[in-house]
C-alpha cells in the first residue's frame, strides 16, 4: 500500500506528533508498504521539485508563505499548493492520503484533491484547529468560574471578540463541509478531543491515542548527573515542563505552584525545556513578579539524548495546560523514563495519566490542589518510584507505536476500499 502524508510541519526536532508520523512511517515501511510526506516550506529555496528524504520518508516540499493574519481564509484553499500537490498525486500515486497537519499551508482544499485523485483520504486532528482558530481557551470560564466550565461549541458570539478581524464567517461551516465530503475515515487522538469536535457537528469515526517509539537504551547515570551538574542541578528536587513556552501551557499557574512550594522544598528547581528566548521575552518579568526566578532552570530547546537525560533528572514532570491540551505526548516521554505527572484536567490528559496510578490530574487555576499533588511525589520517594514504574508500564502496554500502526493500517484498508466504491473497481482486499 502507498500511503502519502500530508503535514504542514517537517522537522522532527520541533514537536512530538512530526516525531510521531515518522515513526509510524518507519513502522508501515518495515511492514512492506511505501510512505511519502508532503509538507511545506516558507522558504522558496527549500521548496523541492525533485523527492527528497527525512527519517528515511519520501519527502516534497512545497512553498508556501503569507501572512499569517489571512490564516483563516487562506488556509480553506491555499493556491500555491494546488499544482505542485497535484504533481505529487499524480507521481506518487497514493492508496492512501493521511492528513495530519494542513490548517496553515497545505490547507483543506488538499483533501477534495486527494479525494479526485482516487486515494481513500484518512484525516486525524491533533487540536480543535477544525473549529477554533487557535489553542481553546474560553470552555472552561477561566479563573473567575475556576475553569470548571465545559463548553466546547464555538459560535460567533465567542470567535469574534476573539479573532476580531481575523474571524471568517464561512471558515467553520466551509471546513465541515470539506471533512463530511472528502474524508472517508476521520480520527482523533484522544476521546475528549472526539467530543469537543462532536460538540461542532463533526462526525468522529475513531479514536486513536498517540504513542511514542521506545528509546532502545536510556541515559547512564553518568550522563544524567552529568547533565545536573551543568545545569546546576546537582543535590537539588527537580519539576519539569517540556514543550512550546506559552501563556495557554499554564506558565503563569507553574510559577504559582513554585512559589506555593518553595517553603516546604527549599532546594526544589524548576527545569523549563522550551526556546531560551521565549522564556527571557515573555516568562522572566513574571517569574521575578512571582518571586521564583532564582528557582527557575531554562535549558533551552534540547533534543536528543540532552532530552533524555533533562527527564531523568527529573523527580516529578508537570503539564499544567489552561488550553484545551488534546493528548500530551511529552507526558508519554517522561512516563518512558518512569516519572510521576501531574497534568492538567483540561483535554485528553486524563486518557494518557491514570489518576492515583501513574501519577494525578488537577486543574491548575486551583494552584493549592496541584501544587499539593507535586508536594505528595517530591515529599514521598517510595510514592513516587511505585507511580513512575506504573506509567512506564502503561507506556508499554497502551501507547507502542506498534499499537498505533496497526490500527492507522485497519482506517487504511477502510479507507482504500472506500475510494474503491467511488471508483467502481472491487476492491482487492474486501472483495
Amino acid at each position: 500500500m502507498r500511503i502519502l502524508f500530508l503535514n504542514d510541519l517537517s522537522d522532527p526536532r520541533i514537536g512530538s506528533s512530526i516525531r510521531q508520523m515518522y515513526q509510524e512511517a518507519t513502522c508501515l515501511r518495515g511492514l512492506g508498504h511505501e510512505t511519502a510526506l508532503v509538507t511545506a516550506v516558507q522558504s522558496p529555496s527549500e521548496a523541492s521539485r525533485e523527492w527528497g528524504s527525512i527519517e528515511g520518508c519520501a519527502t516534497w516540499k512545497i512553498h508556501s508563505d503569507y501572512n499569517l493574519r489571512f490564516r483563516s481564509f487562506r488556509s480553506l484553499d491555499n493556491p500555491a499548493v494546488t499544482a505542485p500537490l497535484a504533481r505529487v498525486l499524480a507521481e506518487f500515486k497514493p492508496d492512501v492520503v493521511h492528513s495530519h497537519l494542513l490548517h496553515t499551508h497545505l490547507s483543506y482544499a488538499a483533501l477534495g484533491q486527494a479525494r479526485a485523485a482516487g486515494a481513500g483520504v484518512v484525516f486525524t486532528a491533533h487540536d480543535v484547529m477544525t473549529f477554533c482558530y487557535q489553542k481553546l481557551t474560553c470552555f472552561h470560564g477561566g479563573a473567575e468560574n475556576g475553569g470548571l466550565l465545559r463548553d466546547y461549541r464555538a459560535d460567533w458570539q465567542k470567535c469574534i471578540p476573539c479573532q476580531r478581524l481575523r474571524y471568517n464567517p464561512w471558515r467553520n461551516a466551509s471546513i465541515r463541509a470539506v471533512l463530511e465530503r472528502d474524508v472517508d475515515r476521520f480520527t482523533v487522538v484522544s476521546d475528549e478531543l472526539g467530543l469537543a469536535i462532536r460538540s461542532n457537528g463533526i462526525r468522529v469515526d475513531r479514536t486513536i491515542h498517540n504513542a511514542i517509539q521506545r528509546q532502545p537504551t536510556l541515559p547512564s547515570a553518568a550522563a544524567v548527573e552529568s547533565f545536573r551538574r551543568k545545569f546546576g542541578l546537582a543535590g537539588r528536587q527537580v519539576i519539569a515542563m517540556a514543550g512550546r513556552l506559552h501563556e495557554q501551557k499554564g506558565v503563569a499557574q507553574l510559577f504559582a505552584v513554585l512559589a506555593e512550594l518553595g517553603g516546604q522544598f527549599p532546594d526544589l528547581r524548576l527545569i523549563v525545556m522550551g526556546k531560551r528566548e521565549a522564556y527571557e521575552n515573555e516568562f522572566r518579568a513574571l517569574a521575578l513578579a512571582a518571586g521564583v526566578s532564582d528557582r527557575i532552570v531554562p535549558t533551552g530547546w534540547l533534543d536528543g539524548e540532552e532530552l533524555a537525560c533533562a527527564y531523568a533528572a527529573t523527580d516529578v514532570f508537570v503539564t499544567p495546560s489552561i488550553c484545551f491540551d488534546t493528548f500530551g505526548l511529552v507526558n508519554l516521554e517522561a512516563m518512558e523514563h518512569s516519572k510521576p505527572v501531574v497534568a492538567t484536567t483540561f483535554g485528553g490528559s486524563r486518557e494518557v495519566v491514570e489518576h492515583g496510578v501513574t501519577g494525578f490530574i488537577a486543574n491548575p487555576f486551583d494552584v493549592a490542589e496541584f501544587a499539593g499533588f507535586v508536594a505528595r511525589l517530591l515529599s514521598d520517594s517510595s510514592l513516587a518510584a511505585r507511580l513512575g514504574r506504573a506509567g512506564r508500564r502503561r507506556l508499554e502496554h497502551k501507547f507502542s507505536i506498534e499499537r498505533l500502526t496497526a490500527e492507522f493500517l485497519e482506517e487504511y484498508e477502510s479507507a482504500r476500499g472506500s475510494a474503491a466504491m467511488r471508483s467502481g473497481i472491487r476492491d482487492p482486499i474486501r472483495g
